[in-house]
C-alpha cells in the first residue's frame, strides 16, 4: 500500500459512501471551521482515487466539511493505493472509535461489516475489540421502528431507552413507551419494569395456615385433602374418593 501527500482542490473529493457517522454537530463544525481559516488544516485527510471521479474521502470527514465551510479551496490529503473495501472498513474503523457516535450510527457500522464483508456477529467482535454480546445487543437497535431509531439519532431517547423498549414484543406498544420517555420523561428503570414479570408464588411458598389445616382434615377424614386459594383468599377445598363408600363416609363426617 503506497501513500502521498499532496494539496487537493476540494471539489475533487467526494464523501464515503460508506460513512457510518450521520450526525455531526453544526456549532462544532463552525468552531474547527474558524481554526481551520485561521491556522489552516494541520491533520491532513485520508483519500483514495475514485473509481469514478477525482479523489474519495476515507478518513477525516468532519475536518472535510469544516474546510468546506471556511472556504479552502485545498486541503491537504494523504492518497492511499486501496481498495473500496479497504476505505469501507478503515471509515468504518476510524467512525467507531470515535466516542461521540450514537448507538443507532454503531450498529449500522456494525451491520456494514457484516453485510459487506460477510463477518459474523463473532468476527466483527473481535475485529474492534468488543464481546459478541455487545455486538449483537447494539445491533438489536436496528429492529426497532425506524421513528424510534431516528430519536436515538437525535438525542431524544438514550441507548439504554431504546434496548429496554426492545422487551416490549409488540410494535405499537415501542411507539407508544417511546412517546412516554419524551414527553413524560421515564426513566429506563421504569420501562424495565413495565415489561419485567412479576416472579409467580412457588408451590414451596404455600400459606404455612393452609398447609396445617389441609394435614388437620387429612387426619380427621383419614385421606388427602388439598386446599386451593386464589388472590382474593376464595379457592376451594379437594377431597379424592375412590368410590361410593368413601364418598358416605366423608359426608357422614361432615355432617
Amino acid at each position: 500500500m503506497t501513500e502521498l501527500l499532496i494539496q487537493i482542490p476540494i471539489e475533487d473529493i467526494v464523501a464515503n459512501p460508506y460513512q457510518p457517522r450521520l450526525q455531526f454537530n453544526q456549532k462544532e463544525l463552525e468552531d474547527l471551521a474558524r481554526s481551520i481559516k485561521a491556522n489552516g488544516l494541520i491533520q491532513p485527510i485520508i483519500v483514495r482515487k475514485s473509481d469514478i471521479f477525482g479523489y474519495e474521502l476515507v478518513a477525516g470527514e468532519r475536518r472535510f466539511k469544516a474546510s468546506k465551510i471556511a472556504g479552502l479551496p485545498k486541503v491537504p490529503a494523504i492518497v492511499k493505493t486501496i481498495s473500496a473495501l479497504e476505505s469501507m472498513q478503515q471509515a468504518i474503523v476510524e467512525n467507531l472509535q470515535r466516542a461521540d457516535l450514537n448507538a443507532i450510527e454503531e450498529a449500522k457500522a456494525y451491520q456494514l461489516l457484516i453485510d459487506k464483508n460477510k463477518m459474523t456477529h463473532e468476527e466483527v467482535a473481535k475485529y474492534m475489540g468488543k464481546s459478541r454480546p455487545y455486538i449483537s445487543n447494539t445491533l438489536r437497535l436496528l429492529q426497532l421502528p425506524d421513528s424510534i431509531q431516528r430519536a436515538v439519532e437525535n438525542g431524544d431517547i438514550s441507548a439504554g431507552h431504546a434496548r429496554a423498549l426492545l422487551a416490549f414484543p409488540d410494535e405499537k406498544e415501542q411507539l407508544l413507551y417511546a412517546t412516554k420517555i419524551k414527553n413524560e420523561g421515564m426513566s429506563v428503570r421504569q420501562i424495565e419494569q413495565l415489561v419485567t414479570p412479576k416472579p409467580k408464588k412457588s408451590k414451596k411458598d404455600k400459606d404455612i395456615f393452609v398447609t396445617s389445616l389441609e394435614k388437620q382434615l387429612a387426619k380427621s377424614l383419614g385421606l388427602k385433602a388439598t386446599i386451593k386459594l386464589t388472590s382474593h383468599q376464595t379457592g376451594h377445598l379437594q377431597l379424592p374418593f375412590a368410590n361410593e363408600d368413601e364418598l358416605n363416609r366423608i359426608i357422614n363426617k361432615l355432617l
